[in-house]
């Protein structure tokens, strides 16, 4: 794709490489940018550089935040013996999203996946098993993808939870085989929520 302006090319190769965005697209949404007041897209700009710079990881729970501890963790109103084990961010925004779950959460920041490089040393699993042992929590939830990975990732720290006296389960699986669950109906995920078995049931 020639180009008539450096910067344009320049801004459209950095565009291209977000996710799902092929160099075509990334044009449009550079022209687009263009034609706007150049107010909003410096508004645009300066808050992609504040989330990038600025942005933390919760010390508990590893999810993103603001502050320190975020407000899931802080809130008084959440269960503090429930813990919902999930992959990322997303999830944790999706099962919010069905207002089903009341508890706290942990966020694992990816799941096992040797064909990645992904090892158990690589997610946050010492820091959930030393939750674990502190001993308030009494049930663990897996909200995993119903993917080999996630599979293998429940069976991972099911094993390192297991001289513990915690109630293990996961979610019922209304969520068909191989389906990430950032991409799941909140109606759906509510209810495997709610109808969760205990893990070693659905071995």
């Amino acid at each position: 794709m020639d180009f008539s302006s450096k910067l344009l090319a320049q801004a459209v190769d950095e565009m291209a490489q977000l996710p799902g965005i092929g160099k075509r697209t990334a044009l449009r949404m550079v022209l687009h940018l263009l034609k706007q007041p150049k107010e909003q897209t410096l508004a645009m700009t300066k808050a992609l550089d504040a989330f990038r710079t600025q942005v933390i990881f919760c010390e508990q729970c590893h999810n993103l935040s603001d502050v320190p501890l975020c407000e899931i963790c802080s809130s008084a109103k959440r269960d503090n013996a429930q813990l919902c084990v999930v992959e990322d961010i997303r999830d944790v925004m999706a099962i919010e999203n069905t207002g089903q779950y009341q508890g706290k959460y942990h966020v694992l920041n990816g799941i096992i996946s040797p064909i990645d490089g992904i090892g158990p040393q690589d997610l946050t699993i010492n820091s959930l098993v030393e939750k674990v042992k502190a001993g308030e929590i009494k049930e663990v939830i897996f909200a995993l993808s119903a993917t080999m990975e996630g599979d293998t990732t429940i069976f991972y720290i099911n094993k390192q939870l297991q001289d513990y006296p915690v109630t293990v389960s996961t979610i019922a699986r209304g969520i068909p085989v191989g389906d990430e669950l950032e991409y799941t109906d909140e109606v759906t995920l509510g209810r495997s929520i709610l109808k969760r078995v205990p893990y070693a049931d659905s071995l």
